[in-house]
């Protein structure tokens, strides 16, 4: 086999880190380049070194977990393994395959050990190093971090395989929330209120979900524990709207939208719901506030114009400049993890996904396909978009990438979906 510079990934699961190798070098893309070609990788079945040239179906399913993960990211193209019949020693440059990922699993003591090799066909410079032991139970998390670790060795930054998605489903004839992860494998119900139930925002530890619920007869604020599914807890139960939650990037506070005194406005509050302070008085309706990522301001729509517009208020000293100026209808601002675009809706013949700076400017249209575009959330490496699309009632999730292309639908299932929220990145 022509000789290939390998990389090694070394690290137990405690997340020690270990230091690239002398001369090592990391291929940091710019993916958001419109003239980069996805990489073609190859993701072998993992083997048992205790029985080297067999593969077996626990050794597939780990190779295509892998591969699906690293090709949700969108910027990766996996070769099939029917094309080299799952040779680790093909020739992969008469392939046109960039990188190949060459995994392998096995037992030490009770615990379960993966290792996982990147090559680079292409050049001889090692990157970097790391390896798993584990409960066999952490298998898939595993699988996950290890391909957040390779998109890592790629970009500059840890991928996003591990995360999930909240939104709304009436697939049960009530809009319940539910929870699911990236790739759409698992799906669980997290509410079972039997009523409206709308709203749901995570905590910035991924921990925690916020909601509202209209099953007690007002729109009243939740707050469940992720950890375990059977107690949800009330917040506010204030007279009329308890409404849109948005937790501080340091987790203390959460902004929210109550009209207990008539009008709806924006209230700060402490995450078990006291009041801390009203933010915006009588100026018109304000409602679905969004922070900026390192708490000093947030975005928030107001009619107070005559029509939703996008607003920006700083929290040190409570001025209001309006963000969004073209089109009757901005409304659902996500503030970017990266901190310099805010996602929108607007409204222009039917609603549409637009992207624009904090600091103003033209906006730009990310989609200009069919049905209309809602609730758009961003995704924690900031590439991503989560959103619901659809006609009349029915309504499905779909992604979309930062220049507007690859729109996808997520998770195919019953009823419609709305209201999607996508996760920080959480813990294996």
């Amino acid at each position: 086999m022509k000789k290939h510079l390998v990389l090694i990934f070394t690290a137990l699961l405690s997340l020690t880190i270990l230091a690239p190798r002398p001369g090592a070098a990391r291929v940091y893309l710019d993916i958001t380049s419109a003239d980069l070609k996805k990489l073609s990788i190859a993701v072998p079945a993992f083997i048992d070194p205790a029985a080297p040239g067999v593969v077996n179906e626990k050794g597939q399913q780990m190779a295509d977990l892998v591969a699906k993960a690293l090709t949700f990211h969108g910027f990766i193209s996996v070769l099939p393994s029917s094309s080299y019949q799952n040779n680790r020693e093909a020739n992969w440059t008469a392939l046109g395959v960039d990188f190949v990922v060459l995994g392998s699993y096995g037992n030490e003591g009770n615990e379960m050990v993966i290792e996982g090799t990147l090559m680079d066909t292409h050049g001889n410079k090692t990157i970097a190093g790391k390896r798993y032991r584990a409960p066999w139970a952490k298998n898939r998390p595993i699988l996950l971090k290890l391909s957040d670790e390779i998109i890592f060795q790629l970009t500059g930054e840890q991928g996003v395989s591990n995360t999930k998605i909240a939104f709304v489903s009436d697939k049960t004839g009530k809009k319940e929330i539910y929870l699911a992860d990236v790739l759409g494998e698992t799906v669980r119900q997290v509410t079972r209120h039997k009523g409206l139930t709308i709203s749901p925002r995570f905590s910035p530890d991924g921990g925690r979900l916020a909601y509202t619920s209209y099953h007690r007869g007002n729109p009243n604020l939740y707050v469940t524990d992720l950890s375990q599914d059977k107690t949800t807890k009330a917040i506010s139960w204030q007279k009329g709207l308890n409404m849109s939650p948005a937790w501080s990037p340091d987790g203390q506070s959460m902004i929210t939208t109550l009209s207990k005194d008539g009008n709806s406005d924006l209230y700060l509050m402490t995450p078990v719901g006291r009041i801390l302070e009203r933010l915006t008085t009588n100026q018109g309706i304000s409602c679905s506030a969004s922070w900026s990522p390192d708490g000093r301001r947030f975005a928030f729509v107001s009619d107070r114009s005559g029509n939703p517009q996008i607003y920006i208020m700083d929290v040190g000293t409570r001025q209001v400049q309006r963000l969004t100026y073209n089109g009757n209808e901005n409304t659902t601002p996500s503030w970017s993890p990266k901190g310099d675009l805010i996602a929108y809706t607007g409204l222009n013949g039917s609603y549409h996904l637009y992207t624009i700076s904090p600091n103003g400017g033209q906006p730009t249209q990310l989609t200009q396909y069919w049905g209309n575009f809602e609730s758009p959330s961003w995704s924690p490496d900031g590439r991503q978009i989560v959103l619901s699309r659809g006609k009349g009632q029915q309504k499905e999730l779909c992604r979309v990438f930062l220049k507007g292309e690859g729109v996808t639908t997520l998770f195919p299932m019953k009823g419609s979906q709305t209201y999607p929220q996508w996760s920080p990145r959480l813990q294996y």
